[in-house]
């Protein structure tokens, strides 16, 4: 029996897939769920299995190949099969190392520009009215009627300094007579001589022998990023609601909980997903997604924790928070973070929330808001837990609060059912024995 080795469809962004290595060889005998290969896909790196047993005849394309979804990778099939039509498909060449990319050398530097020059502190600058020189005659002379020079000559103007008139802009008497009769301006007095200073210094650009810029290839992650953000900031109409949540009790029975021995540490991460749990089984209409004409409503709290990597940012799934204690949540949510961060999720790891939390507080972030990750409706951003002034009956003491925003799709819920979800959380939060329950 031929079985072909395709290239799975690990996430519904997904559209290609490279073969990052090949754990079998040509030749090697293969059993049903036996992996086989290593692909890279937009969210992280995941091993293969195969679905049918025999030898692998032949590898197709090759480590390093890039292929769409679907396109054969291999085949799988008996000894005495003949793959000859199945197989005559060229195989993809192994992509070859990639350099970083040449950029353009660094320009030369610029010759010194004569308006950035200083000007030494001992010079004196004398400002002066521009004035608009009268037309010159074609040998050069200023245009100027003979009775005008007269009495120019007797008055003591200088005719350079008048805008005629007359005829072509030909001085005459009465622009003479004006300039004769307007009252001179008193002579400046003598300036006072200024204390010689040092001259300030003038900085030099140092010689910059590197490149101005370099130009990075997208990695499968940031590329599925740039194209499903505006598939859900663009169409999904968002709105926000944020609370303030007083975390002075909380913060307390983390620390007791992280106290004990033998007991897993609670981040508070941990103690957000159990509070948001709690409250979207008893909001439902927040753990909602809209399909189509339809609104599905979930019965079970499947929670996407947003995980920052180097090349992006990937949200594996904690399946049913509802019913797992506190504990065990912060054991699974840790591997699967950490497991995130190496690249070894599997498929069924990283689809299929119901609602998904961003926590940006470690990175001293006090509030932000995020964007939903499509088709879900929903997602909380969480700030970091500050230590703060706060007024408490009349009195002001220091206290510990975090600032809380959902972001909603407004065409599966309105303001007010995001508004109780979030306060429920803050209540969940604030009485965190409910969360032990």
């Amino acid at each position: 029996m031929i079985t072909k080795v395709l290239m799975p469809k690990l996430s519904d962004a997904m559209e290609t897939g490279k073969v990052i290595k090949w754990l079998k060889k040509e030749g090697d005998t293969i059993k049903g769920g036996d992996v086989i290969a290593e692909i890279e896909t937009d969210k992280a790196n995941v091993e293969i299995e195969a679905f049918g047993a025999g030898v692998l005849r032949k590898i197709v394309v090759g480590e390093g190949g890039q292929v769409p979804v679907g396109d054969m990778i291999g085949v799988i099939a008996d000894p005495a099969d003949d793959i000859g039509a199945v197989a005559s498909a060229p195989s993809a060449p192994a992509a070859a190392p990639t350099s970083p990319p040449k950029s353009a050398e660094a320009p030369a530097p610029l010759p010194a520009m004569e308006s950035y020059r200083s000007v030494p502190a001992t010079s004196s600058v004398v400002p002066m009215t521009a004035a608009p020189a009268a037309a010159p005659e074609r040998d050069g002379r200023v245009k100027a009627s003979p009775l005008a020079r007269k009495i120019a000559a007797q008055s003591g103007v200088d005719l350079r300094l008048l805008q005629g008139t007359g005829p072509g802009g030909r001085i005459v008497r009465r622009d003479v007579e004006s300039a004769a009769a307007a009252p001179r301006p008193a002579a400046a007095p003598a300036a006072v001589a200024a204390a010689p200073t040092a001259p300030r210094p003038q900085f030099v650009i140092p010689p910059r022998t590197g490149a101005e810029h370099e130009d990075r290839a997208l990695t499968p992650m940031r590329a599925a990023i740039a194209k499903r953000m505006p598939l859900s900031k663009s169409p999904v109409p968002h709105f926000y609601v944020t609370s303030e949540v007083s975390m002075d009790r909380a913060w307390a029975l983390r620390a007791e909980l992280n106290g004990l021995e033998g007991q897993p540490k609670v981040s508070v991460t941990d103690l957000v997903i159990k509070a948001c749990a709690l409250a979207l089984l008893k909001n439902p209409g927040v753990n909602a997604q809209l399909q189509g004409d339809k609104l599905r409503i979930f019965h079970r709290v499947h929670i996407g924790i947003a995980v920052a990597l180097e090349e992006g940012l990937i949200t594996p799934v904690l399946r049913d928070c509802d019913v797992k204690p506190l504990a065990q949540i912060a054991v699974e949510a840790r591997d699967l973070a950490e497991r995130a961060r190496a690249g070894k999720l599997r498929a069924q790891e990283f689809s299929g929330a119901t609602f998904s939390i961003s926590n940006l507080g470690m990175y001293d972030v006090e509030e932000f808001s995020a964007i939903i990750n499509p088709p879900e409706g929903a997602i909380l951003a969480v700030g970091s837990v500050l230590e703060k002034p706060v007024i408490d009956h009349g009195q002001i003491r220091a206290g510990r609060r975090m600032k809380m925003t959902i972001s909603c799709d407004h065409r599966a819920m309105d303001g007010a059912m995001g508004a109780r979800f979030l306060q429920d959380v803050k209540r969940l939060l604030e009485e965190p024995l409910r969360l032990l329950v």
